[in-house]
């Protein structure tokens, strides 16, 4: 079947809009073709720092003519009902079809041409590209990322005429702006297409480009005893800034590797696009970096790498200037500082909130096992950094720059390393820390957070979360499950938080009740999402927290014992003869109170079925609490296992609702014992299945 072949050239992408645009054309045509009735075999999307290209292979010539019934309104409907329907469907009353009381329009149209619908399509899709930002040029009224060039689309290897502001569709592009061979040249088809540009020294794949840099990068460092420094970010940054491109090993002054190799690495990431260069022999970085140029220079681009080392050098000068700079001011002027720069308008400076993490941090402490002077201490130090020359320059080396001045300033390894490490995990890749005062004012740090913007009602809603909420929570999450720590967060630390609140007058706009009620529903539906992404269960989550605990790590732990006993048939079943028991009581609870009491086994004629589950309960009851007590899930587990065959003996021999009311009782206050002994494991109602 024919292909189709669409290229937008223009002049330069920026790199960090080419794979949104690539996702979003895909995303545009799609949905144009389909709305058309056209399906096909496969479709692929390019982008890169001049073109956006995208090749549909199996379309066919036209779309298939198509019968469509539509519903429309109940025939008892007022009549603005039908009359809108009429309108929308084109069709008068007496063209209807009335079916059970509903009128159906049945609608009939011819496929068209997949050309017709193509030329449209691009035309509406380059008009209303969602580009965040764009711009018009010369006389026309295109708005796009910036002015288009040419265009290419052919269907079936012949041109598809259209027009978009006076730019005509064809089938001639060019290739590299420099090393290319400056004449536009025609291409038949995809394949045609990319050998030609190849050629003419353009990779239009994203991947092949990637894999280009790393190859020729990684023989440029091994030949000289050098290792590359990983960094995907800027592997995909700098695959969008050149078509064709070339790595060039370089040379940098070794003085500044008497800097903090972050300063050296975000100098080069940054400002420059350069990826640092390790030396393995040395273990720390190599007095080198790694620049990707766009063009193959004839001197093996030795003149393009020492031009580039000056421009280094001029960036390195200045991180060298602040480096210097900050250790003649040090932590307590810049706490000073702190005190002139909001961090929230409802709650306050940054240092009001220095204040509320030093003493959070200090009653956390003892909870995970961290001296709680030094906590403090380094809480008190953790955002001072910034107010530093360093941080102001590269906001990314916030706490890490901390760090590096406490030690300089002869603070306890510890307290550097808390200040240094506090804002960790910031993401699910993220690394948690373990030592303990660090964990101490991590945990005060996002804590603070999530009570402060909670208690002034600036919550997330949908996929707004402007203060990163969701990040924060996932972060106390994870060092609380990491580190074990036995830290309830409606009760110690949830009260700290608070407390500090009060303490610096921030006006709440949510009581204390249900900021600690929607703070615990948020993590509830936090832990879901990382237990999810572990293969967990939701509803399995939620019948943990639904016993309103607290303790993080016992929730996990009660989870994980409650996925292994459901996957048994024991576990199954069980749970099957607990919604048997569980929708008797309910009905009954609808009529009345449910019978009160003990239950009896010497009753007269009483089934020897119900006196086994009887004392069944009562032992598995004994059994579960016991289990409880020192937090074996899995005992507890095994306890609720020997309820299975009792259970399912009942149902099968005994009437629950028997005619004799005091038969009737006791079995409904039995059922109550097994829902209140499965109960204090789970809420197994709120399990699936």
């Amino acid at each position: 079947m024919p292909q189709l072949l669409l290229e937008i050239f223009s002049e330069e992408i920026p790199a960090r809009m080419q794979q949104g645009a690539a996702r979003d054309l895909e995303r545009m045509v799609s949905e144009r073709l389909k709305a058309a009735g056209l399906t096909w075999d496969a479709l692929n999307v390019f982008a890169g720092p001049r073109r956006l290209t995208l090749v549909i292979d199996g379309l066919p010539t036209a779309a298939e003519d198509r019968n469509e019934e539509v519903k429309g309104p109940k025939t008892s409907a007022p009549a603005q009902a039908l009359e809108g329907f009429l309108r929308k469907t084109g069709l008068t009353q007496d063209q209807l079809v009335e079916r059970d009381g509903i009128w159906f329009a049945e609608i009939s149209s011819k496929g068209r041409q997949t050309t017709e619908v193509f030329a449209e399509a691009v035309d509406q899709i380059v008009r209303s590209f969602p580009w965040p930002k764009s711009m018009r040029w010369g006389t026309g009224t295109l708005r796009w990322v910036r002015p288009i060039k040419r265009i290419i689309a052919l269907f079936d290897g012949a041109v598809v005429p259209f027009e978009i502001d006076g730019i005509q569709s064809g089938n001639v592009t060019e290739g590299h702006r420099f090393l290319g061979s400056g004449k536009p040249f025609a291409v038949k088809d995809f394949a045609d297409y990319r050998a030609k540009l190849e050629r003419d020294f353009v990779l239009i794949d994203v991947a092949d480009r990637k894999l280009r840099i790393l190859e020729a990068a990684k023989a440029a460092c091994a030949a000289r005893g050098l290792v590359l420094v990983d960094d995907d970010g800027l592997l995909d940054e700098v695959a969008g800034l050149a078509e064709w491109p070339t790595p060039i090993l370089g040379y940098m002054d070794p003085q500044f590797l008497s800097l903090p190799p972050e300063v050296v690495r975000l100098s080069m990431k940054v400002h420059q696009k350069y990826f640092a260069v390790r030396d393995p022999a040395k273990d720390g970085l190599a007095p080198n970096f790694l620049v990707v140029a766009n063009v193959e220079a004839t001197d093996g681009g030795k003149a393009l790498a020492a031009g580039n080392s000056r421009v280094l050098s001029a960036r390195l000068n200045d991180a060298r200037f602040f480096w210097d700079e900050d250790q003649k001011v040090g932590f307590d002027a810049w706490n000073d500082k702190l005190k002139g720069v909001t961090f929230h308008a409802k709650l306050g400076t940054l240092a009001e909130r220095v204040d509320r993490i030093a003493a959070l941090a200090r009653e956390i402490a003892p909870l995970v096992g961290a001296d709680a002077a030094q906590a403090e201490q380094a809480a008190r130090l953790s955002k001072a950094d910034l107010a530093s020359g360093m941080v102001s320059e590269f906001p990314e080396l916030q706490g890490i720059m901390g760090g590096y001045y406490a030690r300089l300033a002869d603070y306890p390894d510890a307290v550097a390393d808390a200040v240094r490490d506090h804002y960790k995990p910031q993401g699910p890749g993220d690394s948690v820390p373990t030592a303990p005062v660090t964990v101490a004012v991590a945990i005060a740090e996002k804590l603070d957070t999530l009570v402060g913007f909670f208690a002034i009602d600036e919550k997330p809603t949908g996929s707004r979360d402007p203060y990163a909420l969701r990040r924060a929570a996932l972060g106390v999450i994870r060092l609380v499950l990491e580190n074990d720590a036995r830290i309830g967060l409606r009760g110690d630390a949830f009260s700290a938080a608070m407390a500090a609140l009060e303490k610096g007058n921030v006006q709440r706009a949510v009581d204390k009740l249900a900021v600690e009620t929607e703070l615990s529903a948020f993590f509830a539906d936090r832990l879901t999402v990382l237990l999810r992404d572990q293969g967990q269960r939701h509803d399995l989550v939620a019948a943990v927290f639904a016993l309103g605990d607290d303790d993080l790590v016992r929730i996990v732990r009660r989870v994980e014992a409650l996925a292994a006993f459901l996957a048994t048939d024991d576990g199954a079943n069980l749970l099957a003869g607990y919604k048997r028991a569980s929708n008797i009581l309910k009905a009954e609870e609808k009529k009345g109170q449910l019978p009160q009491g003990a239950v009896a086994t010497g009753l007269p004629n009483q089934p020897a079925e119900e006196a086994a589950l009887a004392f069944a309960a009562a032992a598995a009851a004994t059994a579960v609490d016991a289990a409880l007590e020192t937090e074996d899930f899995a005992a507890a587990m095994t306890a609720l296992a020997a309820l299975r065959g009792p259970v399912d003996a009942f149902f099968t021999a005994v009437m629950v609702n028997s005619d004799v009311a005091e038969e009737r009782d006791n079995r409904l206050k039995l059922l109550g014992q097994v829902r209140d002994v499965m109960g204090r494991v789970a809420d197994f109602g709120q399990i699936a299945g």
